[in-house]
């Protein structure tokens, strides 16, 4: 389905997909310097995985719907997580460290789990 997709249309997918997880961990982590460099180290992440893919056989298609729903699902897989990512940023900029910063245990396997079924699904979506 999002094979036959016009590439700039998925590229636009990919770029919305980028602004709404940054939008959403600059509003959960609320850091000056994280604002401003979480936004290219996540977009460098992105190139460097569409080009690795692009090395390894998978169409471009493939790569750029697979970017973006893999950030929506990131973003979705850390939003339990959001409060305890302000808490601990408030902390930070009040220059209060923590010796652990303990999430609950279920936290990162939701993570993992939200992020594998939405790559599950742009793979499905993007088979011809």
């Amino acid at each position: 389905m999002l094979a036959s997709v016009a590439t700039g249309l998925l590229w636009l997918m990919a770029a919305a997909a980028t602004v709404i997880h940054c939008t959403a961990m600059a509003k959960w982590i609320p850091r000056p310097k994280f604002r401003i460099v979480y936004p290219f180290i996540i977009t460098g992440c992105g190139i460097g995985m569409i080009a690795i893919g692009q090395l390894r056989g998978f169409t471009l298609a493939a790569m750029i719907a697979a970017y973006a729903f893999s950030l929506i699902g990131l973003t979705v897989g850390l939003f339990p997580s959001r409060n305890l990512f302000t808490t601990w940023a408030h902390e930070l900029n009040q220059g209060v460290t923590r010796e652990n910063y303990n999430l609950p245990r279920w936290h990162v396997p939701f993570s993992v789990f939200c992020v594998l079924v939405t790559l599950f699904a742009a793979a499905v979506l993007t088979q011809t």
